[in-house]
């Protein structure tokens, strides 16, 4: 889960630094712009100014290995397995992660078209605006494309979809069938499609084919992004104090994951606001007996994590503790109930039936969402655990465990941890959070 903020109205040096941690906070968890002034605003903190809990974090950067070309290249003859089993002659992708995943080029999205073009046989190739090919290039080089990929450029005024018909026509494809990954922009697909003796289909059997199934190497990055997110949340509750505002308390997140190393983040909410699931806009003040629910993450190599945590400064009531406890036993459930082979739907539905038993229901009335979703290089990706995804779970494959239940002008409480689906069942990359007052554990 991820939250929506917007900038407050104080003076302008304030709304600017509110800004920077609402939209950091959206981008570590995959839905919304990075802001890179956020960064150097957190650069320029110095050292001796951090809370003790954050100044005492040492980086893990050092733990994180990049993915290789060789592994990329593994990735890309496994795309042709999925592409021949869908009777697809060729993969489009644009700019974001599943370019990045196969290629290892990082790119954005414009009107310009960049597409990375995969043929079922023979080499990958690039179509890219002239005045881009030395900069696509750089990446492809380094990349398992290489220095042989062959590069289709175009100048402003020529159309980019007859480069990828002389593409096709080049690698003795007279017709082809093309999968156009999932976020492809409309302008670009509609194009392709318009091509003579093509035909345009969904690339997500071949992209979330590949993607869903996480190797060890891309276990290990998620894995270390959650324990890092885990250290950054601890480190600013060890931090936090009566006066605060939500936003204050975001920036001691983003600090403490950049004492870490990374780039991370998270949403805050407090007291009634926390019966929103993805918060509110409105300025919020941190007091005593104040319930904060937090949510974000950061990315290590381009990796994801997303956790939540919710705690009280100070005493909590026995009605928030109660609830604790069967969000906490409903969270258990969920990692409990999930092994291979078994529908993602039923996790969502052994989680969302211990809510409903302890008589927040119906249905999805306190408990409002999916209890969790794919993640990889994406924050939220393929597949979901919610209803109707009779899906059969595969060892590998990674989510969130994020039941929730959210009590309109009270509170809300959502414990979210990333999990593993393994060989005999599933485990969580983080201890489960223990209470309101104490809400991590001690490994």
């Amino acid at each position: 889960m991820t939250t929506r903020r917007t900038m407050l109205g104080r003076s302008a040096a304030t709304a600017a630094a509110l800004l920077i941690g609402s939209r950091r906070a959206l981008a570590a968890t995959g839905h919304g712009a990075d802001d890179a002034s956020g960064a150097a605003l957190i650069d320029a903190q110095p050292a001796a100014a951090l809370p003790p809990a954050i100044k005492a974090l040492t980086s893990m950067a050092k733990q994180a290995t990049p993915i290789s070309v060789d592994e990329r290249r593994a990735r890309l003859e496994r795309a042709r397995g999925f592409m021949r089993t869908n009777k697809i002659d060729a993969l489009m992708l644009t700019g974001g992660t599943s370019m990045e995943y196969f290629t290892g080029i990082r790119w954005g999205l414009s009107e310009r078209l960049l597409a990375a073009v995969i043929p079922v046989t023979g080499s990958a190739f690039l179509v890219t605006p002239k005045f881009e090919e030395a900069r696509a290039m750089e990446q492809a080089h380094l990349g398992p494309l290489g220095k042989e990929a062959d590069v289709y450029a175009w100048e402003e005024h020529e159309s980019p979809y007859a480069l990828i018909a002389q593409g096709f026509k080049t690698r003795g494809l007279s017709t082809a069938t093309i999968g156009a990954e999932e976020t492809v922009r409309f302008q670009f697909s509609d194009g392709a499609s318009h091509l003579a003796n093509v035909k345009l289909v969904s690339g997500t059997p071949v992209t979330a084919g590949c993607r869903m199934v996480k190797d060890a190497h891309e276990i290990a990055l998620m894995r270390l992004a959650s324990q890092v997110t885990l250290k950054a949340y601890e480190a600013a509750w060890k931090s936090l104090k009566e006066g605060m505002t939500q936003d204050d308390f975001a920036k001691l997140v983003q600090q403490a994951h950049k004492q870490l190393g990374f780039d991370g983040s998270a949403g805050v909410q407090v007291g009634t606001y926390s019966a929103n699931p993805h918060g509110s806009t409105t300025p919020q003040v941190v007091r005593e007996g104040s319930i904060l629910l937090i949510d974000g993450g950061c990315k290590v190599e381009g990796y994801s994590s997303d956790l939540s945590r919710t705690f009280v400064l100070g005493k909590p009531t026995q009605r928030m503790k109660d609830v604790f406890e069967i969000e906490h036993k409903a969270q258990t459930m969920a990692v409990k109930t999930a092994r291979p082979g078994l529908a993602c739907e039923a996790v969502d539905a052994a989680a969302r039936k211990v809510i409903v038993d302890a008589g927040f229901g119906p249905d999805y009335k306190y408990f409002s969402h999916r209890v969790g979703h794919g993640m990889g290089m994406d924050g939220h990706e393929w597949p979901y655990l919610v209803r109707g995804n009779t899906l059969p779970m595969q060892p590998g494959m990674v989510f969130s465990d994020e039941p929730g239940i959210y009590i309109p002008g009270e509170f809300g409480i959502r414990l979210e941890d990333d999990m593993l689906i393994t060989e005999h069942g599933a485990e969580l990359f983080t201890p489960q959070s223990p209470s309101l007052e104490h809400p991590f554990a001690v490994v």
